[in-house]
């Protein structure tokens, strides 16, 4: 029985040295590239994290939507508070399959918005703005959000939260001063 001849042990050729050569070279660039992103670049969205639990978490939210709500809009055949706060802190929920509540949020002004999960881990993706966070239980997420556009804005869980996840979608509206 033939065996093929072994390669391991043979001198690297002129172009896999030109080829790792050049591999090396761009790892060491895109390694040195991380620092400089991360302190003059743009796409930094400001956010901070503080411990809690659901429990006071939740009881925070409902205080906050008792004080500011406007209306409610159904969503996925469940009632959703619709909340018009001031400037300042704000604050929501995510829990299967469900964003809770819909805020209204006015253009210019710049708000930050607690985010907790109740449950399990939860993807907060605004839409079409393609700000990405990840939620996770026994965590508040302050996000600071200066709206610069009136519209309305789609919340896209983009973690899989068990069977109902494709119906996890709520909304932020920005309507102007």
């Amino acid at each position: 029985m033939l065996t093929p001849e072994k390669m391991w042990w043979k001198p690297l050729g002129r172009l896999e040295k030109n080829w790792l050569l050049i591999a090396f070279i761009w790892c060491i660039a895109l390694t040195a590239m991380m620092p400089i992103w991360f302190f003059f670049g743009r796409q930094n969205v400001p956010a901070t994290t503080f411990r809690t639990n659901p429990e006071q978490f939740k009881s925070k939210v409902e205080a906050f939507v008792a004080q500011y709500q406007v209306g409610e809009e159904t969503v996925n055949g469940v009632q959703v508070p619709v909340v018009a706060p001031p400037a300042g802190d704000v604050f929501m929920w995510a829990r299967q399959w469900q964003w809770y509540p819909i805020l209204q949020l006015q253009k210019g002004e710049t708000y930050r918005v607690h985010v907790s999960s109740l449950d399990v881990q939860h993807g907060f993706s605004i839409q079409p703005v393609n700000l990405n966070f990840q939620i996770l239980p026994g965590y508040d997420y302050v996000i600071t959000l200066t709206p610069t556009t009136s519209g309305e804005f789609t919340l896209v869980c983009n973690e899989y939260c068990l069977i109902g996840h494709h119906t996890m979608v709520g909304r932020i509206l920005v309507t102007d001063n």
